[in-house]
């Protein structure tokens, strides 16, 4: 089990506002904040966290929060309207599995976020 994951990333303040938008149709908030550091999380227990990485980041990822097709749908459409750029608008995604449902956004360092529900 995973219990948070942190991305290194170019322009601290800018990732933070990224990503205290596209999160919030999630139910994830920002939650704990130290001298270059964010926390983001649900119920208290910040998971996802962002950091500045003194310059280009190491290398993109791929990270996918879970939620339900509404989810997925409201996080594409705040992620884009906080910057972020499409790729891949909110649709099935079969060749997954039959009832995965998806969405992707690239964040300001060129990471590729998504949304994802798994209900049929």
């Amino acid at each position: 089990m995973i219990d948070h994951i942190g991305l290194k990333v170019r322009d601290f303040e800018a990732s933070k506002r990224f990503y205290a938008a596209a999160l919030a149709p999630l139910g994830y908030t920002l939650l704990m904040e130290f001298p270059g550091a964010a926390g983001f999380g649900l119920n208290g227990k910040p998971d996802f966290w962002i950091g500045p990485g003194g310059g280009e980041p190491i290398a993109t990822v791929h990270i996918a929060f879970a939620t339900d097709h509404a989810g997925v749908d409201a996080f594409h459409a705040a992620a884009l309207a906080a910057g972020g750029k499409d790729n891949g608008a909110p649709g099935l995604r079969p060749m997954y599995h039959p009832a995965y449902y998806g969405a992707f956004a690239l964040d300001p360092d060129g990471n590729n976020v998504e949304a994802v529900s798994h209900q049929g």
